[in-house]
């Protein structure tokens, strides 16, 4: 069996996201169901409004599939996936899976037009690579605790952390045709499309 990469696709921008996978030669499918989940080996979560993906994760029974998911595999979370992935995303109405040791403000840098584009340093595994990231009504990381590994800083603030097999985001890296964290989440499968097909 092909390993795939699933993007849940209830709300946001999943679409960017399936570009960068089809650019780096990986397989994905959208995932609007728990039983999608059987057929993955990686999640991505993408931008959209967190109180409004908390109502949709929890009609369509994703959330605790999505939880039992993260256990053994690695999820990405750009915007408000990285707040879905938060301890505590400050805000009652959000329902987050606790994937990070990290406390969110929603919203932190204003509103829609308040967006824009930033060039980031990223360091991981003794690599640092400059690119671009969009904000788009970005949250902000307000804490983190001693197991996450800050991966890139904006302005002194976190932007992009990694704790485990976990990547969490405050910007758009898909807008920009960065695909350094799709790989650095999912490295594992990247790097083993040879061979992957059951006998």
């Amino acid at each position: 069996m092909v390993k795939k990469i699933g993007i849940l696709a209830l709300q946001g921008n999943f679409q960017k996201h399936k570009l960068i996978l089809d650019q780096l030669g990986v397989e994905s499918t959208y995932v609007r169901y728990s039983s999608s989940l059987d057929d993955v080996n990686g999640l991505i979560i993408p931008g959209g409004e967190s109180t409004t993906m908390t109502k949709l994760l929890d009609r369509s029974g994703l959330f605790e599939s999505i939880v039992s998911f993260a256990d053994k595999n690695p999820i990405l979370g750009t915007c408000a996936g990285l707040i879905m992935m938060a301890n505590n995303a400050m805000d009652d109405r959000v329902n987050t899976f606790k994937l990070l040791d990290i406390d969110i403000e929603r919203n932190a840098s204003g509103r829609q037009i308040d967006s824009l584009v930033e060039s980031l340093t990223v360091s991981y595994d003794n690599i640092q690579k400059r690119i671009d990231a969009t904000f788009i009504r970005a949250p902000k990381i307000i804490r983190h605790g001693k197991n996450v590994n800050v991966i890139a800083y904006y302005k002194g603030t976190p932007c992009a952390v990694k704790s485990g097999k976990h990547v969490g985001l405050s910007f758009h890296p898909e807008l920009n045709g960065v695909s350094l964290f799709h790989e650095i989440a999912f490295n594992n499968i990247i790097n083993n499309k040879e061979g992957l097909h059951a006998a």
